[in-house]
C-alpha cells in the first residue's frame, strides 16, 4: 500500500537537522571525545581535549555552532519504494529545508554557485543530495554538514590489486599523516573500498556517518578498522595537530565488490564534531 508524504514534512525536517546538527553533538561521538579525554596521555593533548569539550558544552547550552564552519551540507536520502510525496519536488524540498535551516538558524553560507567564479549562493543552497530507493513505506534521512578543512585532506587512490591490504594500509595512513593538524583532530576518518571511483568515495563519505565505536560486521574489515585506528594514533599528530595519543576518535570502513583489476580506497577525514543528524519519516 502506498504511504503519502507531503514535500513540506520533507523541508521541515531538514531544516530543523540543519540547526540540530551544527549545535549538539550526537552521543555517539559525545562518548567517544570524553572517552579521549581520559585516556590521552600526553598533558597537552588532555588540555586540548578538554577545551573542545567545553566548547562543545557552551555551544549547546548558548545555541552557537560547534564551529564556524558551518559546512555543505551532505544528504543521504532513503526513499522507500512504497512513498509517495505530494505537493512538490522532492530535491526542491530539500533545497528549501536547507536554505530556511541555515537561515533561521543563522548558519554561515558557505556554498558558491559556480566553483571557478565563486559567487555565494548567501542561503547555503544546493545541498549535495545522495538518493537511494529501499523496501518499506518511510523515508530515512541523514544529514551531514561537512566542513571543508577536514573535506580538502581527503584522498583516492585507485591502487593495483597486487598492492594488497598493505597497500591499503599505506594508502590510509599517508592520507592521515598527510593532513596532520589540518584536519582538525581528533579525527573521524571514513575509508571506502572496493567498487568503482566515484563509489569508493561516496562508502567513504557513509562510513562518517556511521556510530563511532560500531564496527564491520566483516570480521577482516573491523580487524583493519582496529589495527589503523591503533597505527593511525601512534602517528602522534594529536589533539589540535599538537603531539599525543589521540589522533582520531574512529576509524570506518565500507566496501563494495570491485572489478578485477582494481583496488580503489578512498579516505574521508572529519573533524572531531563529525556532524550529522538522523530522522525517519
Amino acid at each position: 500500500m502506498i504511504r503519502t508524504i507531503q514535500a513540506k514534512e520533507i523541508t521541515e525536517h531538514i531544516k530543523e537537522m540543519c540547526i540540530e546538527a551544527n549545535h549538539f553533538l550526537t552521543q555517539d561521538m559525545e562518548g567517544a571525545l570524553k572517552n579521549a579525554v581520559s585516556k590521552e596521555k600526553s598533558p597537552v593533548g588532555k588540555k586540548i581535549l578538554g577545551q573542545l569539550a567545553d566548547n562543545l558544552r557552551i555551544a549547546g547550552e548558548e545555541m552557537i555552532p560547534i564551529c564556524q564552519d558551518t559546512g555543505m551540507a551532505v544528504v543521504f536520502f532513503e526513499m522507500g519504494q512504497e512513498v509517495h510525496v505530494d505537493g512538490g519536488s522532492v530535491e526542491e524540498a530539500i533545497h528549501e529545508g536547507v536554505r530556511q535551516g541555515y537561515q533561521e538558524g543563522y548558519l554561515r553560507k558557505s556554498v558558491v554557485g559556480d566553483p571557478l567564479i565563486r559567487e555565494n549562493t548567501r542561503d547555503n543552497t544546493p545541498a549535495v543530495i545522495h538518493y537511494s530507493i529501499v523496501p518499506g513505506d518511510q523515508i530515512r534521512i541523514t544529514l551531514a554538514p561537512k566542513g571543508f578543512g577536514s573535506e580538502n585532506m581527503s584522498r583516492i587512490f585507485m591502487l593495483k590489486p597486487a598492492d594488497g591490504v598493505e597497500g591499503v594500509k599505506n594508502a590510509i595512513l599517508t592520507a592521515v599523516a598527510d593532513a596532520g593538524p589540518n584536519a582538525c583532530p581528533p579525527m573521524v576518518v571514513g575509508v571506502g573500498i572496493g567498487g568503482t571511483f566515484e563509489k569508493a568515495a561516496l562508502l567513504a563519505k557513509q562510513a562518517l556517518t556511521r556510530e563511532a565505536g560500531s564496527h564491520s560486521g566483516i570480521s577482516h574489515i573491523k580487524e583493519l578498522e582496529e589495527e589503523l585506528l591503533e597505527r593511525i594514533n601512534g602517528l602522534g599528530i594529536g589533539p589540535g595537530g599538537l603531539g599525543g595519543t589521540t589522533t582520531a576518535l574512529a576509524v570506518n570502513i565500507n566496501t563494495y565488490a570491485t572489478h578485477i583489476a582494481g583496488l580503489p580506497v578512498a579516505v574521508n577525514i572529519c573533524c572531531h564534531v563529525n556532524r550529522h543528524a538522523v530522522r525517519t519519516i
